[in-house]
């Protein structure tokens, strides 16, 4: 049985039955709203499994879920080199968010990369420790840093309200998703304007190391058809 995860709750379950329904295939959670079962109408040999969107990556790396929806970001940033682990194979083209880089508003002098590594350089020695970025996005937010030549860094792990922790004086600057801004805003913290460091959608992946048997590909065959998309490469 070729397995399929999906979001369990919220706009993205229902953006990803809505695209998948819109191509022939009919999702639907079934039993009480605590009970994650579904089922998948249109296509023969195809289980929905409902996960939350930051366990699908790991599911799809330990191949216990064939194909799966999620965002670009949470791949990217819990899959080192994701590429060896998953294939992208269609870009949903809903779930808009860019993980982006914010300071304090307050800091006029800080617009850009090269700008916050000449901060952290000048608040290192005035304070005797590393500027603190809060985010739950370690891997995307180091590399970018990285590549970018930010240095006298610390990243602080935040999994819920990172952009109150420049308020609340646990981090100085933050890492998050963002989709209109106005979060942040509120929070009187602006985007650096470099860009953002990923521009993440709710994608289809196919997993690399799930068994990949006669009837799961021969499922697989068959729900590309319905969808209308070519045979993802692994």
């Amino acid at each position: 049985m070729l397995k399929i995860g999906v979001p369990s709750k919220g706009r993205l379950m229902e953006k990803t039955f809505d695209w998948f329904g819109a191509r022939g295939v009919a999702m639907a959670r079934t039993g009480n709203e605590r009970e994650y079962s579904g089922a998948v109408e249109g296509v023969g040999g195809v289980e929905l499994v409902l996960l939350s969107a930051g366990e699908i990556p790991r599911e799809l790396a330990a191949g216990r879920i064939h194909l799966g929806v999620t965002g670009s970001d949470l791949v990217r940033d819990k899959l080192a080199g994701w590429q060896n682990q998953v294939s992208e194979w269609a870009r949903l083209g809903f779930g808009h968010a860019d993980l982006v880089i914010a300071v304090p508003a307050a800091w006029i002098d800080v617009d850009t990369l090269d700008d916050l590594d000449a901060a952290a350089a000048a608040f290192r020695a005035r304070h005797g420790f590393r500027l603190r970025i809060a985010t739950k996005y370690h891997r995307l937010v180091r590399d970018h840093l990285t590549r970018n030549g930010v240095a006298d860094y610390a990243l602080v792990d935040s999994q819920g309200a990172t952009e109150g922790t420049v308020k609340n004086l646990t981090a100085e600057a933050i890492a998050d998703i963002t989709s209109t801004g106005e979060t942040l805003r509120a929070n009187h913290l602006k985007i650096l304007s470099d860009g953002p460091i990923h521009q993440s959608q709710a994608t289809l992946y196919a997993a690399h190391n799930a068994e990949w048997g006669g009837p799961e590909r021969s499922a697989l065959a068959g729900l590309a058809a319905s969808l209308g998309l070519p045979l993802p490469v692994f």
